[in-house]
């Protein structure tokens, strides 16, 4: 795997944190979460996101064996196995996001892993969203 793949995903998930963040923050429980169509599913593609990009990075060694935890809660999400509670989506979100987040960033800063092709491609690839944009555009001056 090559560091530019890693870079690639260090950037999906913190757009997905990001989005996530963005769907969630009308509601004020996870009930009302999962009986929002449209944030629901959303939230719940963007948490697959999050658990196929970290998966890639634990195996190129970047995150600690720890985050395990969020590969596992995407298989889980992925299969249906035993449903999927909301009122743990709603946990991760609302207690488990920011940490992961802040993680990375401090990993990025650490290790001096250079982000801007990175968030040039992601740029593109969502140049009609300009959510997103100005995300990557407040992320680039974040880790500079």
């Amino acid at each position: 795997m090559s560091k530019r793949e890693i870079e690639l995903y260090i950037v999906d998930i913190l757009i997905a944190i990001d989005k996530i963040k963005r769907y969630s923050k009308k509601f004020d429980s996870a009930q009302n979460l999962l009986h929002s169509d449209l944030e629901w599913d959303a939230t719940i593609r963007e948490l697959e996101i999050i658990g196929e990009a970290t998966n890639k990075l634990l195996k190129s060694d970047i995150l600690d064996k720890e985050y395990r935890i969020i590969v596992d809660f995407r298989n889980q999400i992925n299969h249906g196995y035993f449903g999927i509670d909301e009122n743990v989506v709603w946990e991760v979100i609302n207690s488990y996001l920011l940490e992961f987040r802040i993680e990375l960033i401090t990993i990025i800063k650490s290790q001096n892993i250079n982000l801007n092709e990175a968030i040039i491609c992601a740029k593109e690839d969502n140049y009609f969203s300009t959510l997103t944009t100005k995300f990557l555009n407040d992320l680039n001056r974040e880790v500079q």
